[in-house]
């Protein structure tokens, strides 16, 4: 008996010895394969420091389990593998043996970071995995076919890489599969059908990739279905009928597809249906009824679509409703009446569609409506006083309608009220004071309305506003002078109103202003110098007033200033040739009979001595002399030119063979030699700078282009041109008229070496002449040197004479 004991006793020893120098090794092999898998890594931030053995031999067994990223269950076998977010990068090798050794691993996640090359296959050799996330790397290559093997699989999160081809269909395989991430790829091909026997399946994301085709019917079948994106897929055809069968559907997103057809009534059926967005396709017809039965809807997004009739009403009544978006479509009718009563709704969206009617009263009863975008419609009556009672209301913008009335008082006490655009409507009465303060505002665009009265001088106060807008409006009085209490202004619009007295001085205060239009009013008085200098100001227009005295000086040295329009006031004196105002449009000149020089024909100068008198006299006759021969010189220019163009247009039915295309911006530049060159149009267009300039006229500037790499000096003569000759299409009878120049051949004529032009400029390319013009030699600052005798005069007016007979000749 005690010999049988002892005998068990030594049986038990050897077997309990024997597990655990298997459990050893089992651990030891885990240690190994962890140690091989940091091997092959790229780890800059050291992440995985600790991933190393202690120097204790007893405590190397379970040293691994207390490692970055590592879990281990109540054995000591790794369970659980987590590196995401380690910045970790470098190629996984496809044969990773070291994972067979992991034979507790069910969790593997290695998302958010830099790994390159193929998707390992070696994670399908961790047969207990049920969760698999590589998102968000830089994997490449095709989806391995042998991931559909690894069957335990409930998540696979392959999201944001760079995966191509087709969807493996082996993934039908994966039975208790229930995530499944592949959008932000660029994988092409047909959705495979087979993936619609996953009856596990509780989510599918899938959008943001190239493929073909459309959503299997198979997709119906997926009875678990709860989350559906397929948005940004590159999918077209008709939306199936068969989701309607999934009646624990949530979310389908949809949008920035080629899907086509009507949205069939069947998804009225998936009553958990909380999240629709459908937009940004080519689905047609009228929005089905059926969608009032999905109660639970929280989101419904249809836009930029090419739906027609009217919003059902009972979408009214959905009581979850928080965001309605069905901007860009055809809709038309009017809004459910009880819109936003019972719902906590949002956001509405139905911008640019057809609707009419009024605005519903009961938008913002639910207190929670941030945006309210209806502009591009017909809707008609007043503004609803609600809104006034709105304080969670971010944005109003209404512009473009038939609104009447009033703007009602109380939207200034919003406290969250960021944009109000009531434009192009028919409001009348006054603009409230109350909006004065607001707190919030940043953008008021009142313009195309009938508002009349004077402007609030309230209105000023309202620190946070950077746009207001009130052009076309019947706003009289004078424009209040407090614009030190607008310190974030940058766009002011007050033109075609009625406004009288003096531009306020103390809009120079507003250091952000970059436009500033006052035009077609009444204001009067001088132009105030300090606008001038106002660090940001690049567009002013003054024009059609009744402004007096000259323009300020500091105007050319402007620092941001890029346009300015004076035109039809009552300015004189000269224009300051310095600056923008050096090359500025004589038609924002025009209309003020007092002003000269710069852009405009010279001052009228007058000398101290009778003899100077004498001497200016005898100049200006001869110079008048030549004017009006050169007056004759361009008549028959231009009567020439245009029997020229008239024969060409009669003959041809066209005065160019390349016609300007509306939608595909301006012209490219063209340059008509009239001699080979050596130098293009853009060796010409890069010496088109106000360093270059030599000369200006009522006509155009006049650049010195020097050429180096065709060793070319040429004189380029940019021409102004008017805003009625670009709308009229006047090109061609410039292009005429200098292509007969070019044809000219004598000595007394600057050859014409080409022309230059798009559909918005014309520049005509001289000979460079060194000794400067004849209205130098005969009445500028070097006239006593160069042309001293009467003869030299004679010979020059028989000269241009004879150019005249030449020219009649060539018509």
């Amino acid at each position: 008996m005690g010999i049988r004991l002892s005998l068990l006793f030594f049986c038990y020893c050897i077997g309990s010895c024997s597990f655990g120098l298997a459990e050893k090794t089992n651990l030891n092999n885990e240690v190994s394969a962890l140690l091989s898998i940091k091997a092959g890594l790229i780890d800059p931030l050291n992440s995985l420091r600790d991933w190393k053995l202690p120097d204790n031999v007893a405590l190397k067994h379970s040293a691994h389990c207390n490692w970055t990223g590592v879990w281990c269950n109540s054995d000591g076998a790794v369970e659980k593998l987590d590196l995401s977010f380690m910045n970790l990068s470098g190629r996984v090798s496809d044969d990773i043996q070291q994972l067979k050794r992991l034979t507790s691993l069910n969790f593997i996640d290695v998302s958010s970071n830099s790994f390159t090359g193929s998707f390992p296959v070696g994670f399908a050799r961790a047969a207990r995995l049920t969760f698999l996330n590589g998102s968000s790397n830089s994997f490449t290559g095709v989806l391995p076919e042998e991931l559909g093997n690894v069957t335990s699989l409930e998540t696979l999160d392959l999201r944001g890489n760079f995966f191509q081809g087709s969807v493996p269909k082996s993934f039908k395989s994966l039975h208790k599969l229930k995530f499944l991430g592949l959008s932000g790829n660029n994988l092409t091909g047909q959705i495979p059908g087979e993936l619609g026997q996953l009856s596990s399946l509780e989510t599918i994301i899938m959008g943001y990739n190239e493929f073909e085709g459309g959503i299997p019917v198979e997709f119906g079948n997926l009875s678990s279905l709860k989350y559906l994106d397929l948005a940004v897929g590159n999918l077209s055809g008709e939306i199936p009928a068969e989701l309607g069968r999934l009646k624990l559907l949530e979310t389908v997103f949809l949008y920035k597809n080629s899907f086509e057809g009507k949205i069939h009534p069947s998804i009225g059926n998936i009553t958990s249906l909380q999240l629709l967005d459908l937009s940004d396709n080519e689905l047609s017809g009228e929005i089905p009824a059926e969608i009032s039965d999905l109660k639970n809807l929280q989101l419904l997004n249809l836009m930029c679509n090419r739906l027609s009739g009217a919003v059902p009403t009972g979408i009214g009544g959905l009581t979850q409703l928080q965001v309605l978006e069905l901007w860009n479509n055809s809709l038309s009718g009017s809004l459910p009446i009880d819109l936003g009563k019972n719902s906590p709704l949002q956001w509405l969206d139905i911008s640019s569609n057809s609707f009419s009617g009024e605005i519903p009263g009961t938008l913002c009863d639910g207190g929670n409506l941030t945006k309210l975008i209806l502009f591009n419609n017909a809707f008609s009556g007043t503004l609803p006083v609600s809104l006034s009672n709105c304080p969670s209301l971010v944005r109003v913008r209404v512009q473009n309608n038939l609104l009447s009335g009033t703007i009602p008082v109380g939207l200034g006490k919003l406290g969250r009220l960021q944009r109000l655009e009531l434009a192009n409507n028919s409001l009348t009465g006054t603009i409230p004071d109350d909006i004065a303060s607001s707190t919030s505002l940043s953008f008021i665009d009142l313009s195309n309305n009938d508002l009349e009265s004077s402007l609030p001088s309230t209105i000023l106060s309202i620190s946070s506003l950077q746009t207001f807008i009130a052009s076309n409006n019947n706003l009289v009085g004078e424009i209040p002078d407090q614009f030190q209490d607008w310190p974030s202004l940058s766009v002011l619009d007050l033109s075609t109103n009625h406004f009288t007295g003096s531009i306020p001085a103390s809009i120079a205060s507003c250091e952000k202003l970059v436009t500033l239009n006052l035009r077609n009013n009444r204001l009067t008085g001088d132009i105030p110098e300090s606008i001038a200098m106002m660090p940001t100001l690049a567009v002013v227009d003054l024009s059609n007033n009744s402004l007096t005295g000259g323009i300020p000086g500091n105007f050319g040295t402007s620092p941001a200033l890029e346009m300015f329009n004076v035109s039809y006031n009552k300015l004189e004196g000269p224009v300051p040739a310095t600056g923008v105002l050096r090359t500025i449009n004589p038609d924002d000149l025009v209309g003020n009979a007092g002003l000269c020089g710069g852009a405009l024909p010279p001052c009228n100068l007058h000398s101290q001595t009778s003899s100077r008198q004498r001497s200016l006299r005898a100049k200006h006759i001869v110079a008048g002399w030549l004017t009006g021969i050169s007056s004759v010189l361009a008549a028959g220019i231009l009567l020439i030119g245009g029997r020229s163009l008239y024969k060409k247009w009669y003959s041809h039915g066209s005065c160019f063979e390349e016609r300007f295309e509306a939608g595909k911006g301006e012209w490219p530049w063209r340059l008509m030699a009239f001699q080979r060159l050596g130098f293009t149009a853009a060796d010409i267009l890069a010496c088109i700078k106000e360093t270059n300039v030599v000369g200006m006229g009522a006509t155009g500037v006049v650049y010195k282009a020097e050429m180096p790499q065709s060793n070319a000096v040429v004189a380029v003569k940019k021409l102004w041109r008017s805003g009625t000759d670009i709308e009229n299409g006047n090109s061609g009878d410039f292009v005429g008229e200098v292509n007969l120049l070019g044809k000219l051949r004598h000595r007394n004529i600057v050859r014409l070496l080409g022309f230059l032009h798009n559909d918005t400029s014309m520049m005509i390319v001289y000979e460079f002449m060194q000794n400067g013009s004849l209205a130098d030699a005969l009445y500028g600052k070097q006239a006593g040197r160069l042309l001293v005798d009467w003869v030299s005069r004679y010979n020059i007016a028989l000269g241009v004479a004879q150019e005249l007979q030449i020219l009649v000749w060539q018509g």
